[in-house]
């Protein structure tokens, strides 16, 4: 074949450090709840990606493992964040980051 690349781990690791650099940035710019949401799991997902990608360069089930329970707590997480932004938004509409003390009774 003529122009065929090899995809190799370098290939993933640098994808998962791209898509951590832009769930970071869209994290601590946008104000926005669920965004910031969005953004976190953006970053899970790259970890998930590194994982996978040096569980399979180091021919061990590991990173499979630790995917498995990434993804678990990001499940949690998006349970636990999307409760606290349907409380917020019921308070006070189109809240932002900054109006978490809207929950104290």
């Amino acid at each position: 074949m003529i122009g065929a690349i090899e995809v190799s781990t370098e290939w993933y690791l640098v994808l998962s450090a791209v898509l951590f650099s832009i769930g970071a940035v869209g994290l601590l710019i946008r104000r926005n709840p669920l965004v910031m949401f969005m953004c976190v799991e953006l970053m899970l997902n790259a970890v998930n990606v590194t994982f996978v990608a040096m569980g399979t360069e180091l021919n061990d089930v590991g990173g499979q493992i630790a995917v498995f329970f990434v993804l678990v707590v990001a499940a949690v997480e998006v349970v636990v964040g999307l409760a606290l932004v349907v409380a917020i938004n019921r308070r006070r509409l189109g809240a932002s980051a900054d109006d978490i003390s809207v929950l104290r009774g």
